[in-house]
């Protein structure tokens, strides 16, 4: 019974993955004639200077100023040019440096403060240290007494 249960799985995956169609060849950018169509593509660049979809300059981080001027270029949604969106992320990056900063900072400051012994452990372990010499105090008195005791007796 089992078997036979593994086997018409099997052959359902296989005939599901064998109908499959290979997903088509991606658009070219140059085919956009609006921004929308053009940036469901990571790979195009919208340009509001030209109205152009063209091909996200791969070979530099940013387009040179001759495709498209920042402030005119869209990339990843239509209503944020790419001028704002690298200094969005400039700041969104330089929060996260600082907050990560901190962290570490806190935590040093913190495990420094605790490494050393603080005023309540030392007042602690110098009244255990008293307790322990009066008690070691008293145990040689109790044995000099016993000893006079025993002298006494014995003569």
């Amino acid at each position: 019974m089992l078997l036979l249960v593994a086997a018409v799985v099997s052959l359902v995956l296989v005939s599901e993955t064998g109908s499959q169609a290979t997903p088509p060849p991606p658009r070219p950018c140059s085919a956009s004639t609006s921004c929308d169509p053009c940036l469901q593509s990571s790979r195009c660049l919208w340009c509001y200077t030209n109205n152009t979809c063209t091909d996200y300059p791969a070979s530099h981080l940013l387009p040179s100023p001759s495709e498209c001027q920042l402030s005119h270029a869209r990339w990843g949604v239509c209503w944020m040019n790419f001028e704002a969106l690298i200094i969005a992320m400039a700041m969104l990056v330089g929060v996260l440096l600082l907050a990560i900063s901190f962290c570490c900072c806190w935590c040093c400051c913190c495990r420094r403060r605790r490494s050393g012994p603080d005023r309540e452990e030392e007042r602690f372990s110098r009244r255990r240290e008293e307790i322990k010499r009066r008690s070691e105090q008293r145990t040689a008195e109790r044995q000099t007494r016993h000893e006079d005791i025993r002298k006494k007796s014995d003569c």
